[in-house]
């Protein structure tokens, strides 16, 4: 299942790994593992946060998402399901509102 996993990453935490020059070398190899199929940085609620779109089938494959960003960055994170036109199209949502409606 497609998800979108939003990590709002601890400002004080970040610091700390900015300032010992490690940074960068985490973010990195966590992406890497992720193997997400799109990555974005920005800001929410004043927090440095990254969106990445992820894939996995089962709910035990939630950890290996998220532990990463725990243990490095004291992050916190949410997963949404997300669709794509494609999955949007596979819900007929036509014949649910004739049923439905």
């Amino acid at each position: 299942m497609r998800m979108l996993m939003t990590v709002k990453i601890s400002t004080a935490e970040f610091n700390n790994s900015l300032k010992s020059g490690n940074a960068s070398k985490i973010v990195n190899r966590i992406i890497e593992d992720a193997r997400a199929e799109a990555v974005y940085f920005t800001a929410e609620d004043g927090c440095r946060t990254a969106m990445m779109v992820v894939n996995f089938d089962d709910p035990s494959a939630i950890p290996r998402f998220a532990e990463p960003w725990f243990l490095n960055f004291n992050a916190s994170i949410d997963f949404k399901p997300v669709m794509t036109p494609d999955d949007l199209r596979k819900a007929a949502l036509d014949d649910l509102g004739r049923k439905w409606g």
